[in-house]
């Protein structure tokens, strides 16, 4: 066992005993002691006045935290100017029984494909209403953690969901405020947060794919200061991720296992009740398999990741607020691989051995409100990111690149409209490396009634090369270029919603249409045949994205909730004038939740389809998977009228369909002919947790 195994299983075992003690501590309690009374049923708050989504009964209390915040604000605020914002909260998460981010946000979030290559905590394919992986922003405490290194690669393989407070889902182009990648939207994760009363929770969990999960955090105000910590940890073997027949003699790994520990520590200090300074770090530690069908012994990365920021969020008077944010984000991976001979031997070829790729992010965010009480509003802000970043294994050198950037935008208040809110705003970046980049926006909203709006969103987008894309230099294989040119598009969304309630029912709708065009592509442009290299380029033509969104929310009498939404997409690839690489056209999701406050129990089912779906690139040329359905199911059951403890159990793909995730190129064994293989979703899975909540 190395030292970072070591590290893990120690960390683990501290988090499942914390979980054993959990079940250890209410055993004494008895329910014919008298009780406190029940916690009231809670509701999710709509980020429009004119959609209703109705949340099911938590066993944690949700703790309000004492004041907004700059930052914290900054999704409900443009959600009242025309954008349309998406809010998952923990109590969705827990409800479902999920293990991950990725987990959650593929099944509850409106638009959003996401798929995970092999289960947990690994790789996903993502599409934001048709966009490419590459075209999300994700974003964790409002620091952005996708990795510069390489557009497509995903950072939500080491996420758990157990420290998830919530999700803030920002729909279309949302460059202005968050910059390079937030094409399509901004998924930004918000981890534990203050509270102004102590709280906290521990739940211990297992599944049927040999998995444990443990996880608890804690929360409290003494005096002016404010403190969270919170822990989560999760192993297990993992499933078979690829059909039998897919397998050659020499892929020998047959299951995918994880290993993910995580911890997190909050402090704030209270200068005034709206002014406040704040720290907070997260460490996580990572053995992630990277399966193979052939060929493989193992592969797998060992991962160390660090995220540090620091704010200071003060409103110094009704005019004016500021937030100031330093961050830095530090992430490192080493990958191991050992492949088997062919035919198989007792012999392992070393192919890669702690190989070391990784990169460092750090910067500065400044955001400044300034309402004067007239017609109109003021938000200007700075943003400076420096970033550095290699890989031993692909070959991309030590580089650093830095960007700066600033910002604006007016709004209109309500002394001006009363039922009409309208923003413009734009965005000016310059990298160290690359070609400047100016973006804009305009938003609008209006209410025709309480129960009926209109509102869209026009403006303009980007994307800056990667580090791949600039440097890269692998042998016999890519090499990059240094001037290339931003990603640039523009993004159109408008729709018209509203509610009606009939004091038993409500009901929420929203019709949704959006545009999307992105020039300067980058990918392989050209050939150099003297070096053998593929080489990096911005592609003639323009990929377009035209689709629409039907979505529905009701609630009745309090008790059950029903919700749908149906996304198609239509994103054109301009070399090929057909749909774009594991973009599916058409996404359907549903979900139910019963949550009566006279019962000690609630149910969740959802539905989940995608459509039929491309992959390019194979052996072959391209090849179709998709159209599969999976359907979910979960049962909570609350222990004693405080609801404090819940058994929750969830049965994960019902039916047991075995469905392509994505396609891939395998050799065989016998010939070293070339063919397609399959990585699987999860198959049926149950999961038990245990949650004590104090």
């Amino acid at each position: 066992m190395n030292r970072s195994d070591r590290v893990w299983t120690r960390g683990f075992r501290c988090v499942w005993a914390l979980g054993i003690f959990s079940i250890a501590a209410p055993l004494a309690w008895s329910e014919d002691a008298p009780q406190p009374q029940a916690e009231s049923t809670t509701q999710d708050q709509s980020q429009s006045q004119s959609q209703t989504k109705t949340k099911s009964q938590s066993n944690v209390e949700e703790i309000t935290v004492n004041s907004k915040r700059l930052e914290e604000e900054i999704p409900q605020e443009l959600s009242k100017y025309g954008t349309r914002v998406d809010t998952i909260s923990t109590t969705d998460i827990l409800n479902g029984g999920y293990t991950d981010v990725a987990q959650a946000l593929g099944t509850l979030t409106p638009g959003l494909y996401l798929n995970a290559k092999n289960g947990p905590f690994d790789y996903v394919d993502a599409s934001f209403q048709g966009s490419r992986t590459e075209d999300i922003l994700w974003l964790v405490d409002g620091v952005r953690i996708n990795n510069r290194l390489y557009a497509g690669t995903t950072p939500l393989d080491t996420i758990p969901a157990g420290m998830i407070e919530r999700v803030e889902v920002v729909e279309g182009g949302q460059a202005l405020f968050y910059g390079t990648q937030a094409v399509a939207g901004a998924i930004n994760i918000v981890t534990k947060a203050f509270a102004d009363q102590p709280d906290g929770a521990l739940s211990i969990a297992a599944d049927s794919n040999q998995g444990k999960h443990a996880d608890g955090y804690a929360r409290d105000a003494i005096g002016k200061s404010q403190i969270v910590a919170y822990l989560s940890g999760d192993q297990s073997n993992g499933y078979q991720p690829f059909r039998t027949e897919d397998y050659q003699p020499s892929g020998t790994d047959h299951r995918r296992a994880y290993n993910v520990l995580t911890l997190g520590l909050k402090y704030a200090y209270n200068f005034t009740d709206s002014i406040r300074a704040s720290v907070d770090e997260q460490h996580t530690n990572a053995r992630l398999d990277f399966a193979n069908p052939f060929q493989v012994a193992t592969e797998y990365n060992e991962r160390s990741e660090d995220l540090l920021t620091a704010k200071l969020d003060g409103k110094f008077s009704d005019a004016l607020q500021l937030f100031i944010k330093p961050y830095y984000h530090w992430w490192t991976s080493r990958v191991t691989q050992y492949d088997n001979t062919i035919p198989v031997s007792d012999t392992l070829d070393l192919v890669y051995d702690h190989a070391p790729w990784g990169y460092k992010d750090y910067g500065v965010n400044v955001l400044t409100e300034i309402r004067p009480g007239g017609p109109l509003e003021y938000f200007g802000g700075y943003d400076l990111q420096r970033y550095t970043g290699s890989d031993a294994a692909l070959v991309i050198t030590q580089h650093t690149e830095s960007t700066n950037a600033v910002f604006g935008q007016v709004r209109t208040s309500s002394a001006l409209f009363q039922n009409l809110r309208l923003s413009a705003g734009f965005r000016y970046n310059v990298p160290s490396v690359g070609q400047t980049a100016t973006v804009w926006t305009v938003n609008g909203q209006y209410d025709v009634s309480p129960n009926l709006y209109v509102r869209g969103s026009v403006g303009t987008t980007f994307r800056l090369p990667t580090t791949e894309e600039l440097f890269a230099n692998d042998p016999n294989d890519e090499r990059g270029d240094p001037n290339l040119k931003p990603e640039t598009g523009t993004n159109t969304m408008f729709s018209v919603g509203g509610s009606a309630d009939s004091g038993q029912a409500t009901l929420g709708w929203e019709l949704i249409g959006f545009y999307r065009q992105l020039k300067n592509l980058i990918d392989y442009a050209t050939f150099d045949a003297q070096t053998n290299q593929a080489v990096f380029g911005n592609i003639p033509g323009t990929v377009k994205t035209k689709g629409g969104e039907v979505t529905l929310n009701a609630s009745f009498a309090g008790a059950l909730s029903v919700n749908a939404n149906f996304t198609y997409a239509d994103a054109e690839d301009p070399t090929t004038g057909q749909q774009i690489s594991r973009v599916p056209k058409e996404l359907f999701k549903s979900g139910l939740d019963y949550h009566p406050t006279t019962q000690p129990w609630g149910a969740t089912a959802t539905v989940n389809y995608f459509g039929s779906t491309v992959r390019t690139g194979l052996w072959d040329g391209s090849e179709t998977y998709g159209k599969a359905v999976v359907f979910d199911a979960s049962l909570r059951y609350f222990l004693g009228a405080t609801r404090k403890q819940r058994i929750d159990m969830t049965l994960q793909n019902i039916a047991n369909k075995q469905y392509a995730t994505g396609l891939g190129s395998g050799i065989r064994d016998s010939d070293g002919s070339s063919y397609t293989f399959w990585d699987l979703g999860v198959p049926r899975t149950l999961r038990i947790q245990y949650t004590y909540g104090f």
